[in-house]
């Protein structure tokens, strides 16, 4: 029988240690993830908020998982990303890091967290990393932040870069607009993509940008590029758990696939709930003391 693409088959000489199949006796590294592009080995990202949910990630062998300023949408109620604090990303950070085993867990630095300075943000990176116990940052931002991950990366500190559409400048761009059209955008997305990865960064996400480009980006990249709404060419893929979870509300975004339909199950189980508590029918015997 032939072995899942996901779930290498084990054999007595076989490493335990890969991207993929489950608990292993270590962390994914940034070792693993430099291999598995150079080996052309595509793999998933998800986010996570809490130790709960990162266990289950955990478990089903995400490699990556990502503590995203996302929160702020997912979580926290807010509209966008901008209002998240460092202090919510280091309580988030811990929480999923103390829920994991295996996973690599990537922390993101919130907005004005990193933009001052260089030194501001290996201020806010060493909390997490020391505070929260991630792995690895990410911050957004190409050219205009290469200086900053040079920095970061110079004192031990593992970066992922984002760019294409950044989130966090969403006031400024009036939106969430595809990023890369036209020559002018194609070739300052490629200087971004050439600039983070000269500055030292392991991995660059590109979000919502056509795939041809990002296709384009990942064949000139010595180095990982996940995809968020960039097409098939990249080398891993990334979304927001509570988008490919069913668990949004209203319209998901073009990019995402929804593999389960948790909103639906959760409502329906908390209406039963409801119903057997006004019909006395909870708890019953089996779930009273005597």
């Amino acid at each position: 029988m032939n072995a899942s693409p996901l779930q290498p088959a084990q054999t007595q000489d076989a490493p335990v240690n890969t991207l993929y199949g489950g608990v292993t006796s270590r962390r994914v590294t940034v070792r693993d993830l430099a291999k598995a592009k150079r080996n052309g080995e595509r793999w998933a990202m998800l986010t996570a908020y809490d130790a709960l949910t990162a266990g289950v990630f955990d478990e089903a062998g995400i490699p990556v998982l990502l503590v995203g300023d996302s929160a702020g949408n997912c979580h926290l109620g807010y509209e966008t990303t901008v209002p998240v604090t460092m202090d919510q990303m280091v309580m988030l950070s811990a929480a999923v890091v103390r829920g994991t085993q295996r996973a690599l867990v990537v922390a993101d630095l919130p907005f004005g967290s990193y933009q001052e300075s260089p030194a501001q943000a290996m201020h806010n990176a060493a909390r997490l990393m020391k505070e929260a116990g991630v792995h690895a940052v990410k911050l957004e931002g190409g050219e205009r932040s290469a200086r900053t991950i040079e920095l970061l990366v110079e004192a031990g500190i593992p970066v992922m870069a984002h760019i294409g559409l950044t989130p966090q400048s969403v006031h400024a761009y009036g939106g969430y607009p595809v990023q890369g059209r036209g020559d002018e955008a194609a070739h300052q997305l490629l200087r971004d993509a050439k600039a983070v990865q000269q500055a030292g960064a392991f991995a660059v996400v590109l979000e919502a940008v056509p795939a041809e480009l990002a296709a384009e980006v990942t064949t000139h990249s010595a180095i990982p590029t996940v995809g968020i709404g960039g097409g098939p060419g990249t080398d891993a893929q990334v979304l927001v758990w509570t988008d490919f979870a069913g668990m949004t509300a209203g319209r998901v975004p073009k990019f995402v696939k929804q593999y389960a339909n948790l909103r639906a199950t959760l409502a329906q189980a908390a209406s039963e709930f409801a119903a057997d508590v006004r019909e006395g029918a909870f708890p019953g015997p089996e779930h009273s003391f005597q």
